[in-house]
């Protein structure tokens, strides 16, 4: 079979050119501007501007509510990506042992990852509602006085417990993958090493799942930081008292809803470069303890 080679000319750079206008449009560009308004001080309609250095930054700094937004996101995520991840691959495991019905146990697993997180925050708006959802009921019947439109810890539990169960699914399908990926002899070659099932996985199976499981440590955080601004936001809005913002959301308070396009933008470029941090931090320390 002969390869396709491309003897110079304009064909190859247009066949990338769609992507490559993507990520200018949307990532370079957007990213430029937050770094360029950032500098900058506007008024709320965006008529007139003025240059006040670092200004911006300092405020962002110097607000205690940024801070509270800080900490639950650190808090928020955490939780979430050790509650998902933890909860897929135990779900996983489960479902790996089962000899028959394994398809229909992935096709039911990965559904609500079909659900869109604004969708996924309707539902919780059902499950945690004081006049019908059948959660805020149970919650009350076995003494927890749950109450999230008033309660800033019930209301971040909810965030927490919904938030992780929409990611739940994609999580199961990696583990899934990857614990089917094991070949059969190095299964059974464990079995005749080690008669505990629990020393057994996180000994042997455990530390062959460690490329899935960094992958979906990085793609968890980042779901975490980021998409589930749409369930925040058909759910609690930052409240109460401010104390369910994550970072990517109070950047949109303030700047879509204060008009503070300086102060939302030195926001953005925080956020971008504490992300940026966790990432190196992430590839440069954790992934040395991946087996490939």
């Amino acid at each position: 079979m002969k390869k396709v080679q491309f003897k110079g000319g304009i064909i190859p750079y247009l066949f990338v050119s769609p992507q490559i206008i993507i990520i200018l449009v949307f990532f370079i560009w957007p990213s430029v501007m937050a770094v360029y308004y950032s500098f900058e001080l506007q008024d709320a309609f965006g008529t007139s501007s003025q240059f006040v250095g670092f200004l911006n930054y300092q405020d962002v700094l110097g607000d205690k509510d940024y801070y509270n937004s800080l900490s639950f996101t650190l808090i928020f995520s955490t939780l979430v990506t050790l509650f998902s991840l933890g909860t897929g691959l135990y779900l996983a495991h489960k479902a790996n042992e089962v000899i028959k019905g394994k398809g229909l146990y992935r096709t039911l697993f990965i559904w609500p990852y079909a659900i869109a997180p604004a969708v996924v925050g309707l539902i919780a708006t059902f499950l945690f509602n004081e006049s019908h959802g059948d959660l805020y009921h149970f919650l009350n019947q076995i003494g927890w006085k749950f109450d999230p439109k008033s309660d800033p810890f019930d209301a971040q539990v909810m965030l927490i417990f919904i938030s992780s169960w929409k990611q739940v699914s994609v999580n199961f399908i990696f583990f899934l993958s990857g614990l089917q990926g094991i070949p059969r002899s190095i299964i059974e070659a464990s079995k005749l090493d080690c008669k505990s099932d629990t020393r057994r996985f996180w000994s042997i199976i455990f530390p062959l799942l460690t490329p899935t499981t960094f992958f979906l440590l990085v793609t968890n955080i980042t779901y975490a930081f980021f998409d589930t601004f749409g369930i925040i936001d058909t759910t609690t809005r930052g409240t109460p008292m401010g104390q369910t913002k994550t970072l990517a959301y109070k950047i949109y308070q303030d700047g879509f809803l204060g008009a503070d396009v300086g102060g939302s933008s030195a926001q953005s470029v925080i956020l971008m470069l504490f992300v940026l941090i966790i990432t190196i931090f992430q590839f440069k320390y954790i992934e040395k303890r991946v087996h490939y």
